[in-house]
C-alpha cells in the first residue's frame, strides 16, 4: 500500500509555523539549561513552536524560529515559562509563573505510579484485597484537581487509581481494585496518604481482549487503490488539495494545529481561518462516592494530547494512499524523540457530492464526493481518541472525534448496582461521564475583520400573516460583544452561528460567511458549584466568541493543573470586548455524553461526535460544479 512521508529535514530553515525538529528541541533545551538559572532538578514540560504575529507572516522573507519553553524546578516547586530564540541562540523571555503547576509529563506519570506501588502502606492495602503479585498492579497518578483540601494546597498532588493487569499482559485494566487511592506528592516523590474506602472483591475473572477466538471468516478483502497517486501535494508541512490550502502544525499540548486555511476561488486563495486547534478537553465522571468524585481529567491542559500520539500503522489505522507526517516530541529531560507516522493524511470517497435526475429529459448528472482526511490518535490511559479534520470539495470543513479504548472500569460488589453508571461485566461497572472538547478557531473570512451572527428558526405565531400555520421565520441576531456571544445550543430553534466579513459582499450583495453547524452534543450534568465546573467553565456554553489576543489559546487557561478555577474563557470575557468587525476567535464546545454499555466492554467500538463549518454565502454558487463526473471502472455487480 503506497505511502509518502514528511520529515523535519525538508528545507534548511523551516517555515515560522512549522513544528520544531528534534535538533531545534535540543537547541531550545540547551539555551534554557545554560541561561535560565534553574538547578539540576528542573525538568522539561513543553518545548514547542512559538508562532509569530499574524501580521509578520505576510513578510515572506521572515526569518523566525522561536520556541515556547516551560520547565518545572522540583527543588523549589516553581513553574517557569518563556520563549527561546533559536536563531539568535538566546532566551527572549523566561520567568517564574506564580501559582502555576506544570502539566504532568509521561515520565512523571510513570514514575509516580511506580512510586505508589512500592509504598508499604499501599502494598498492605493490596494484601487486604488478596493482591500479592505487585508486578501486575497498575497505578495511575491522575492530576488531583483542586477540591479545597488544605493539606494539598501548594503541593504537586496526584490522586491515584488502581487495577490488577491481566496475567498475559494484554489488558492493564483487567481487574479494577476499587476504593483504593494512593495520594502522592509528585514533587517530593512520596505517598502522603492512602485513601481506602473499603474492600470490594476483585471481579471474578479478568477482562481480556487480545486472545480472540472464532473470528469471522466471511469478510472479503476491500482495497483502496489510486493507480495515479493522490490528488494532494505536500511541500514540507504545506498542503494543497482540490482548491484547499493549509499548513499543518503540531505541539505536545494541543497535538495537530492547522494554520492558514484557505480555498482557491477565482484565481486567488481566499482565507477562512488563521488557526484551528483543540484548545482543551475535560472528562468529568458522575459518581460522588468514595474517591470517585475526583475522577476528572483535563487531557490537554493537565497532560497534553500531543505527547500521547500513537505511531499509526499503514493499512490498519490508515487505509489507502497515505501521507504520513513525523513529529518530534521530548521527554522530561528534554531529549527529543521523533514520533513516526504521528499524523495521517489521505483521500477517501464520501458518496455522492451532488446529483440531479431530469424527469423531463431523462438525463442524469452527478458527481461523487471526495474528502481529504487529516487524522491522529492519542492513547491517554484507558481511552483512545481519534482527532479528525475533513476538507470537502464544496468548501465544507468537518471536525470529528472518535472515541474508543476502554471505558473507565471500577469494581462492584457481587449483586450490587451503581446509580451512577452501568454494569459492563461481572463485578465491573463504568460510570456515566462526559467528554467535553473545546475547539478554537481564529477566523479570517476574506480578511482579518469579521463579525458573528446567531441564526434561529422558529414557527411564526398564528395570525393573519400565518393563516395556514406553516410559516417558519428566520431570525438573525448580531452578537456584537464577548458577553453577548456566550450561547447555548437550541434544538427547538435549530440554532447555528455564522461568521461573516461585513466588508466583503458576494454576488447577491450579502456579506460572505461561514456557518458553524452543530452535531452531536449535550449539556453538562455538573452543578455550577462543582469544583471541576469552576475549572472548566467553558463547557456551560456551546458557543463563545472573543476578540483575538495572542496569549489566549486555552479555554480553561494556560495552567489548569490544580488551579482553583475561574480562568480561561469565563475570565477573559468579563472585559466584554467588541467583536463586531474585529479579529474574531470562535470557541465551540462539544460535550459528548457517555453512559457506558456492556457492548462497550472490554474494548469500546468507536463512537463519533463532530460538527461542520459550511460556506454560507462565501461563494456565489455551488463551488463543486466543476468536479468531474467520473464513473469508477473498477466497480462491479455482486
Amino acid at each position: 500500500m503506497p505511502k509518502t512521508k514528511s520529515t523535519d529535514t525538508a528545507r534548511p530553515l523551516p517555515h515560522p509555523l512549522d513544528p520544531l525538529s528534534a535538533a531545534e528541541i535540543e537547541t531550545a533545551v540547551a539555551i534554557v539549561r545554560r541561561d535560565g538559572g534553574l538547578d539540576d532538578t528542573a525538568w522539561v514540560e513543553t518545548v514547542g513552536t512559538a508562532e509569530p504575529d499574524k501580521a509578520d507572516l505576510a513578510d515572506l522573507t521572515l526569518q523566525w524560529r522561536k520556541a515556547n519553553v516551560c520547565f518545572y524546578e522540583r527543588s523549589s516547586g516553581r513553574t517557569f515559562d518563556g520563549v527561546a530564540d533559536l536563531l539568535a541562540g538566546k532566551l527572549e523571555s523566561f520567568a517564574h509563573v506564580p501559582g502555576a503547576q506544570a502539566r504532568i509529563s509521561i515520565d512523571e506519570f510513570i514514575d509516580g505510579g511506580k512510586m505508589a506501588a512500592a509504598d508499604p502502606r499501599v502494598q498492605a492495602a493490596l494484601r487486604k484485597r488478596g493482591v500479592t503479585d505487585f508486578d501486575r498492579v497498575v497505578i495511575e497518578p491522575w492530576a488531583a484537581g483542586n477540591f479545597g483540601i488544605e493539606s494539598e494546597e501548594g503541593q504537586r498532588i496526584a490522586y491515584c487509581h488502581c487495577w490488577l493487569a491481566a496475567a498475559d499482559g494484554g489488558n492493564p485494566y483487567a481487574m479494577p481494585i476499587a476504593n483504593l487511592h494512593p495520594v502522592i506528592d509528585l514533587r517530593a516523590r512520596k505517598v502522603v496518604r492512602v485513601d481506602d474506602f473499603g474492600v470490594v472483591p476483585l471481579p471474578p475473572e479478568p477482562a481480556k481482549f487480545h486472545h480472540r477466538t472464532a473470528l469471522r471468516t466471511d469478510l472479503k478483502p476491500l482495497h483502496v487503490v489510486q493507480p495515479e497517486g493522490p490528488s494532494f501535494t505536500v511541500a514540507g508541512h504545506a498542503v494543497r488539495w482540490q482548491k484547499w490550502q493549509f499548513r499543518l502544525g503540531f505541539n505536545v499540548r494541543e497535538g495537530v494545529v492547522l494554520h492558514q486555511i484557505g480555498y482557491e476561488d477565482g484565481g486567488r486563495v481566499r482565507p477562512i481561518m488563521h488557526r484551528a486547534s483543540l484548545s482543551e478537553m475535560v472528562v468529568p465522571y458522575g459518581d460522588p462516592t468514595g474517591g470517585n468524585f475526583r475522577r476528572n481529567a483535563f487531557d490537554t491542559g493537565e497532560y497534553g494530547v500531543g505527547q500521547f500520539l500513537d505511531s499509526l500503522a499503514l493499512g490498519c489505522d490508515c487505509l489507502g494512499h497515505i501521507h504520513y507526517f513525523d513529529m518530534a516530541v521530548h521527554d522530561w529531560h528534554g531529549a527529543p524523540k521523533v514520533k513516526q507516522n504521528a499524523v495521517c493524511m489521505h483521500e477517501e470517497d464520501y458518496g455522492l457530492l451532488w446529483k440531479y435526475s431530469n424527469w423531463v429529459t431523462g438525463d442524469v448528472t452527478s458527481a461523487r464526493s471526495r474528502r481529504l482526511v487529516v487524522s491522529s490518535f492519542a492513547t491517554i490511559g484507558n481511552y483512545v481518541y481519534g482527532f479528525f479534520w475533513y476538507f470537502y470539495q464544496d468548501g465544507t470543513i468537518g471536525v470529528e472525534v472518535k472515541a474508543t479504548g476502554i471505558p473507565f472500569p471500577t469494581g462492584l460488589a457481587a449483586g450490587a448496582a451503581s446509580a451512577y453508571g452501568e454494569t459492563v461485566a461481572p463485578g465491573i461497572t463504568s460510570h456515566v461521564h462526559q467528554h467535553c472538547f473545546s475547539y478554537r478557531f481564529d477566523m479570517a473570512i476574506d480578511g482579518g475583520r469579521n463579525a458573528v451572527r446567531e441564526i434561529d428558526c422558529e414557527a411564526a405565531p398564528a395570525g393573519p400573516a400565518n393563516p395556514h400555520g406553516n410559516a417558519a421565520q428566520v431570525s438573525v441576531r448580531p452578537l456584537e460583544s464577548e458577553l453577548q456571544a456566550q450561547r447555548p445550543m437550541d434544538l427547538a430553534r435549530s440554532r447555528s452561528w455564522k461568521v461573516i466579513n461585513p466588508n466583503v459582499k458576494n454576488a447577491l450583495g450579502t456579506p460572505v460567511g461561514y456557518q458553524l453547524v452543530p452535531g452531536v452534543n449535550s449539556f453538562p450534568f455538573l452543578r455550577p458549584e462543582a469544583h471541576v465546573a469552576k475549572r472548566a467553565g467553558f463547557m456551560f456554553n456551546h458557543f463563545w466568541a472573543t476578540q483575538y489576543r495572542p496569549d489566549e489559546l486555552f479555554a480553561a487557561g494556560k495552567y489548569p493543573n490544580q488551579h482553583p478555577g475561574g480562568d480561561g474563557l469565563p475570565k477573559w470575557t468579563q472585559r466584554d470586548a467588541r467583536i463586531e468587525n474585529e479579529n474574531v476567535v470562535v470557541w465551540y464546545t462539544l460535550n459528548y455524553h457517555h453512559l457506558p454499555r456492556p457492548e462497550d466492554f472490554p474494548v469500546q467500538p468507536c463512537v463519533y461526535a463532530g460538527f461542520h463549518w459550511m460556506p454560507a454565502g462565501f461563494f456565489d454558487k455551488n463551488p463543486a460544479l466543476d468536479v468531474p463526473m467520473v464513473k469508477d471502472q473498477k466497480s462491479s455487480c455482486a
